[in-house]
Protein backbone atom coordinates (compact mmCIF):
# COMPACT_ATOMS: atom_id res chain seq x y z
CA UNK A 1 0.00 0.00 0.00
CA UNK A 2 1.40 3.26 -0.79
CA UNK A 3 1.90 5.37 2.06
CA UNK A 4 0.09 9.07 2.46
CA UNK A 5 2.56 11.69 2.57
CA UNK A 6 1.75 14.08 5.69
CA UNK A 7 3.14 17.31 6.71
CA UNK A 8 2.29 18.46 9.99
CA UNK A 9 2.32 22.57 10.94
CA UNK A 10 2.03 23.64 14.94
CA UNK A 11 2.27 26.43 17.15
CA UNK A 12 4.92 25.24 19.77
CA UNK A 13 7.41 22.53 19.03
CA UNK A 14 6.48 20.33 21.82
CA UNK A 15 3.09 19.61 20.15
CA UNK A 16 4.76 19.28 17.02
CA UNK A 17 7.01 16.66 17.78
CA UNK A 18 4.07 14.86 20.05
CA UNK A 19 1.99 14.58 16.27
CA UNK A 20 4.94 13.78 14.38
CA UNK A 21 5.98 11.21 16.85
CA UNK A 22 2.46 9.76 16.57
CA UNK A 23 1.85 9.63 12.59
CA UNK A 24 6.15 8.37 11.91
CA UNK A 25 5.61 5.59 14.03
CA UNK A 26 2.86 4.23 11.78
CA UNK A 27 3.29 2.56 8.91
CA UNK A 28 1.00 4.05 6.51
CA UNK A 29 1.87 7.30 6.91
CA UNK A 30 5.73 9.00 5.59
CA UNK A 31 6.42 12.51 6.65
CA UNK A 32 7.09 15.82 5.05
CA UNK A 33 9.01 18.53 6.11
CA UNK A 34 7.58 21.88 5.86
CA UNK A 35 9.56 22.59 2.85
CA UNK A 36 7.80 19.67 1.00
CA UNK A 37 4.13 20.93 2.24
CA UNK A 38 3.48 21.27 -1.60
CA UNK A 39 4.24 17.00 -1.80
CA UNK A 40 1.78 16.46 0.92
CA UNK A 41 -1.95 15.01 0.36
CA UNK A 42 -2.38 15.87 3.89
CA UNK A 43 -1.95 18.51 6.17
CA UNK A 44 -2.24 18.53 10.29
CA UNK A 45 -2.65 21.78 11.63
CA UNK A 46 -2.77 22.02 15.19
CA UNK A 47 -3.77 25.20 17.33
CA UNK A 48 -5.33 25.80 20.86
CA UNK A 49 -7.15 28.79 18.93
CA UNK A 50 -7.72 29.16 15.59
CA UNK A 51 -6.20 32.70 15.11
CA UNK A 52 -6.28 35.03 12.15
CA UNK A 53 -2.17 33.86 12.24
CA UNK A 54 -3.26 30.45 11.96
CA UNK A 55 -5.98 31.27 9.26
CA UNK A 56 -3.16 33.19 7.39
CA UNK A 57 -0.98 30.03 7.44
CA UNK A 58 -4.15 27.91 6.14
CA UNK A 59 -3.83 30.01 3.73
CA UNK A 60 -0.43 30.30 2.99
CA UNK A 61 -0.10 25.84 2.97
CA UNK A 62 -2.75 25.70 0.52
CA UNK A 63 -1.94 28.13 -1.85
CA UNK A 64 1.33 26.05 -3.14
CA UNK A 65 -0.54 22.80 -2.85
CA UNK A 66 -3.34 20.37 -3.28
CA UNK A 67 -3.13 18.94 0.20
CA UNK A 68 -6.40 18.68 2.62
CA UNK A 69 -6.04 19.63 6.34
CA UNK A 70 -6.16 18.23 9.09
CA UNK A 71 -7.54 20.88 11.98
CA UNK A 72 -6.50 19.81 15.53
CA UNK A 73 -8.27 22.69 18.29
CA UNK A 74 -9.33 23.36 21.02
CA UNK A 75 -11.36 26.59 19.38
CA UNK A 76 -12.58 27.47 15.48
CA UNK A 77 -15.51 30.30 15.78
CA UNK A 78 -18.41 29.85 13.53
CA UNK A 79 -17.31 33.16 11.44
CA UNK A 80 -13.66 31.71 10.04
CA UNK A 81 -15.42 28.39 9.71
CA UNK A 82 -16.57 28.76 5.96
CA UNK A 83 -12.60 30.37 5.39
CA UNK A 84 -11.59 27.15 6.69
CA UNK A 85 -13.42 25.16 4.26
CA UNK A 86 -12.22 27.05 1.64
CA UNK A 87 -8.15 26.17 3.13
CA UNK A 88 -9.74 22.77 2.31
CA UNK A 89 -10.21 21.85 5.96
CA UNK A 90 -12.06 18.39 5.90
CA UNK A 91 -11.60 17.48 9.64
CA UNK A 92 -11.98 19.37 12.59
CA UNK A 93 -10.63 17.45 15.50
CA UNK A 94 -11.02 18.69 19.29
CA UNK A 95 -7.54 18.74 21.14
CA UNK A 96 -8.78 16.59 24.09
CA UNK A 97 -10.26 13.98 21.20
CA UNK A 98 -7.21 13.53 18.98
CA UNK A 99 -5.65 10.26 20.04
CA UNK A 100 -2.91 8.75 18.16
CA UNK A 101 -5.80 6.41 16.44
CA UNK A 102 -8.06 9.02 15.77
CA UNK A 103 -5.42 11.36 14.36
CA UNK A 104 -4.30 8.88 12.06
CA UNK A 105 -7.99 7.64 11.08
CA UNK A 106 -8.64 11.66 9.90
CA UNK A 107 -5.55 11.94 7.95
CA UNK A 108 -6.48 8.45 6.23
CA UNK A 109 -10.25 9.58 5.44
CA UNK A 110 -8.62 12.90 4.34
CA UNK A 111 -6.63 11.57 1.79
CA UNK A 112 -9.36 9.69 0.62
CA UNK A 113 -11.47 12.44 -0.23
CA UNK A 114 -13.91 12.38 3.23
CA UNK A 115 -14.32 14.37 6.02
CA UNK A 116 -15.26 14.74 9.64
CA UNK A 117 -16.88 17.40 10.95
CA UNK A 118 -18.31 17.44 14.48
CA UNK A 119 -21.72 17.92 14.13
CA UNK A 120 -22.21 21.12 15.96
CA UNK A 121 -19.81 22.56 13.71
CA UNK A 122 -21.07 20.70 10.12
CA UNK A 123 -24.87 22.43 11.48
CA UNK A 124 -23.12 25.41 11.33
CA UNK A 125 -21.26 25.22 7.57
CA UNK A 126 -24.70 24.02 6.63
CA UNK A 127 -26.00 26.75 7.93
CA UNK A 128 -23.40 29.82 6.34
CA UNK A 129 -23.72 27.82 2.96
CA UNK A 130 -27.24 28.51 2.94
CA UNK A 131 -27.16 31.97 3.49
CA UNK A 132 -24.22 32.33 1.25
CA UNK A 133 -26.58 31.07 -1.57
CA UNK A 134 -29.73 33.04 -0.60
CA UNK A 135 -27.53 36.26 0.29
CA UNK A 136 -24.64 36.74 -2.17
CA UNK A 137 -25.29 34.45 -5.18
CA UNK A 138 -28.51 34.03 -5.89
CA UNK A 139 -29.21 37.40 -6.15
CA UNK A 140 -26.40 37.31 -8.95
CA UNK A 141 -28.01 34.48 -10.53
CA UNK A 142 -25.14 31.95 -9.36
CA UNK A 143 -24.64 29.42 -7.07
CA UNK A 144 -21.79 28.09 -4.71
CA UNK A 145 -19.98 26.76 -7.81
CA UNK A 146 -19.38 30.28 -9.12
CA UNK A 147 -21.58 29.35 -12.31
CA UNK A 148 -25.19 30.30 -13.13
CA UNK A 149 -27.65 27.62 -13.84
CA UNK A 150 -27.98 28.44 -17.62
CA UNK A 151 -23.84 28.06 -17.85
CA UNK A 152 -24.39 24.56 -15.58
CA UNK A 153 -27.03 23.62 -18.65
CA UNK A 154 -24.62 25.12 -21.46
CA UNK A 155 -21.39 23.06 -19.93
CA UNK A 156 -23.12 19.73 -19.07
CA UNK A 157 -24.37 19.73 -23.01
CA UNK A 158 -20.68 20.30 -24.23
CA UNK A 159 -19.38 17.67 -21.77
CA UNK A 160 -21.82 15.06 -23.21
CA UNK A 161 -20.31 16.13 -27.04
CA UNK A 162 -23.11 18.93 -28.27
CA UNK A 163 -21.67 21.48 -30.30
CA UNK A 164 -22.96 24.78 -30.34
CA UNK A 165 -25.54 24.88 -33.09
CA UNK A 166 -26.97 21.46 -31.11
CA UNK A 167 -26.83 23.23 -27.58
CA UNK A 168 -28.94 26.58 -28.81
CA UNK A 169 -31.26 24.22 -30.15
CA UNK A 170 -31.54 21.72 -27.17
CA UNK A 171 -31.91 25.26 -24.78
CA UNK A 172 -33.71 27.20 -27.24
CA UNK A 173 -31.45 29.69 -27.17
CA UNK A 174 -29.35 31.58 -30.21
CA UNK A 175 -25.93 30.43 -31.21
CA UNK A 176 -24.87 33.78 -30.24
CA UNK A 177 -26.14 33.05 -27.06
CA UNK A 178 -24.51 30.16 -26.18
CA UNK A 179 -21.05 31.69 -27.63
CA UNK A 180 -21.62 34.13 -25.45
CA UNK A 181 -22.42 32.40 -22.23
CA UNK A 182 -18.86 30.40 -22.66
CA UNK A 183 -17.02 33.51 -23.05
CA UNK A 184 -18.45 34.77 -19.87
CA UNK A 185 -17.45 31.62 -18.04
CA UNK A 186 -14.18 31.39 -19.35
CA UNK A 187 -13.54 35.05 -18.92
CA UNK A 188 -15.06 35.09 -15.34
CA UNK A 189 -13.11 32.03 -14.02
CA UNK A 190 -9.66 32.70 -16.31
CA UNK A 191 -10.04 29.12 -17.87
CA UNK A 192 -8.13 28.52 -21.28
CA UNK A 193 -10.77 26.86 -23.49
CA UNK A 194 -13.68 25.26 -23.63
CA UNK A 195 -12.26 21.68 -22.61
CA UNK A 196 -10.86 23.87 -19.34
CA UNK A 197 -14.36 25.12 -18.95
CA UNK A 198 -15.74 21.91 -18.87
CA UNK A 199 -13.12 20.13 -16.60
CA UNK A 200 -14.14 22.81 -13.57
CA UNK A 201 -17.59 22.04 -13.88
CA UNK A 202 -16.95 18.71 -13.35
CA UNK A 203 -14.13 19.35 -10.48
CA UNK A 204 -17.18 21.50 -8.63
CA UNK A 205 -19.41 18.55 -9.24
CA UNK A 206 -22.01 20.77 -10.87
CA UNK A 207 -22.02 18.13 -13.98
Amino acid sequence: MERVRVGVHAGDPITLAGVASHLRARPEFQLVGERQFGEAAVLVVCADVVTSEVMSALRRFTENSAARCVLVTNELRQADLLAAVECRVVSVLPRADATGDRLASAVVAAARGRGDLPPDLLGELLSQVERLQRDVLGPRGLTTSGLAPREVDVLRLMAEGWDTAEIAEKLSYSERTVKNVVYAVMSRLGLRNRPHAVAYALRAGVI
